[in-house]
């Protein structure tokens, strides 16, 4: 017979799995980080020209379909945007410029900071059509990912989507998230329904994440034309087997 002494962790008495010696993760702290390719900057107004006129290269405003606010025809209403709602510390927002330009060409936060529990979402990712299928764009998510885990300290790392998006879903994958579920009718967006799909990471799976990038962002990854020799995804494979 079992009892509860053989199990501890599941007893009525001792619920849950212990985690030895955790104090909290750290506050966010907004410095600008340089990869290889871009640099994440903690966003300023002086950053808003550059952003509108990048978001303005999609005249069709596809970047804006799945986020709650947007576009912007004017560069006043930008403005107007990132200052009443871009430049606090929850959302904590980044804008990311690419290094060979010197030009910011999006932008991504983190939200929903939670240090007590170690818990961090990346959220309100926006990538001009400058920025996006680039190894730069890649890189950002690294650079953020890289902060949360060895820099500040958390234990889980959110990425959450409209379950309609896709090509989110797919990024969330291809970074090393883990698919959790979906939460139906979590929200109402601009007069129409949203199930967010729920995906994360967590410390403990970090380590071999970080080596798949780092060797995906290695220079010798990439042909002359700038081309991926292997993929992101078949580096994680590698690892993990």
């Amino acid at each position: 017979m079992t009892t509860t002494t053989d199990h501890p962790i599941t007893s009525p008495n001792n619920p849950g799995r212990p985690v030895p010696g955790w104090s909290g993760a750290t506050l966010p702290d907004p410095v600008p980080v340089t990869g290889r390719f871009c640099r994440i900057d903690p966003l300023r107004l002086d950053h808003a020209a550059d952003l509108h006129d990048a978001y303005m290269a999609d005249p069709d405003g596809v970047v804006w379909n799945y986020l709650p606010y947007g576009p912007f025809d004017s560069r006043d209403e930008f403005e107007a945007f990132l200052t009443n709602g871009c430049l606090g510390s929850d959302p904590l927002f980044y804008a990311i410029v690419d290094l060979a330009s010197g030009r910011a060409v999006g932008m991504a936060s983190y939200l929903r900071i939670d240090p007590p529990n170690g818990v961090i979402e990346v959220g309100h990712i926006n990538y001009s059509p400058a920025l996006q299928r680039t190894p730069a764009a890649t890189e950002v998510m690294y650079l953020m990912m890289r902060q949360v885990f060895d820099g500040w300290g958390y234990r889980r790392y959110e990425w959450k989507c409209n379950d309609l998006n896709e090509r989110s879903k797919d990024a969330a994958r291809r970074l090393g998230f883990t698919f959790e579920g979906v939460f139906r009718q979590a929200a109402v967006i601009n007069g129409r329904n949203r199930d967010t799909a729920w995906f994360s990471i967590l410390d403990s799976e970090w380590q071999d994440a970080r080596a798949a990038f780092e060797a995906w962002l290695d220079a010798a990854n990439f042909d002359s034309g700038g081309r991926q020799r292997v993929s992101l995804a078949a580096l994680r494979h590698r690892g993990a087997s």
